[in-house]
């Protein structure tokens, strides 16, 4: 017989996503729709960036395609996640709609060529989904740790995005040795905000 031990960080990360998977469920689509053109627009005053690693929001996620529209409008090379087997993620181009097919778990992916994980390190911003991020930087994903293993291969000044719903900036989550902090968050209303301060970046 198998036995699973669980840390208690973990059992408090299982309460936390179950809430916030169930709060996700109830929000309206027209409520989703607007938040999605407030998180595009957002995209869109992030700056210039040679390179950007974003993904597509599926589900209840927050955001659009709209919003690596916007970071393309903006002179951006924008990768996107392919996924495999648990381990750093690899990444294709994102050209457009048109490039995406469905790929596992239901996300959407580029067609064109593969790249490796290792290319994370050519980005100088990182979107990386969440189900809520603290004001430390402290994030909560989905548990099945790609961008864990992917994002230690981010140069050192990358900006490492937590894309959130407004309420899902909190005070304070779980956290373990193992997780990396976020620099900033991204919120619908609340735009572009430093964490582990106040200040909202220029």
């Amino acid at each position: 017989m198998v036995i699973t031990v669980e840390m208690p960080g973990e059992r408090a990360k299982h309460a936390w996503r179950a809430e916030l998977l169930a709060r996700r469920a109830v929000v309206s689509a027209a409520d989703r729709a607007n938040e999605a053109i407030a998180l595009a627009a957002a995209a869109g005053c992030l700056g210039a960036r040679a390179w950007v690693c974003a993904y597509v929001p599926v589900d209840a996620e927050p955001g659009s395609t709209a919003m690596l529209d916007a970071l393309l409008a903006g002179g951006a090379r924008v990768l996107l996640p392919v996924t495999g087997p648990p381990g750093p993620l690899s990444w294709g181009e994102y050209t457009g709609t048109d490039s995406l097919r469905r790929a596992r778990f239901g996300l959407l992916e580029p067609t064109g060529a593969v790249l490796p994980p290792t290319t994370v390190g050519r980005a100088e911003l990182i979107l990386v989904p969440a189900l809520a991020v603290d004001r430390r930087g402290v994030r909560l994903g989905r548990g099945a740790g790609y961008y864990d293993r992917t994002l230690s291969a981010a140069r050192a000044d990358a900006r490492l995005v937590a894309v959130v719903r407004d309420d899902e900036l909190v005070d304070r989550l779980p956290e373990e040795p193992h997780d990396l902090r976020m620099g900033w968050a991204l919120t619908p209303h609340g735009g572009l905000r430093q964490l582990g301060g106040n200040s909202i970046a220029e």
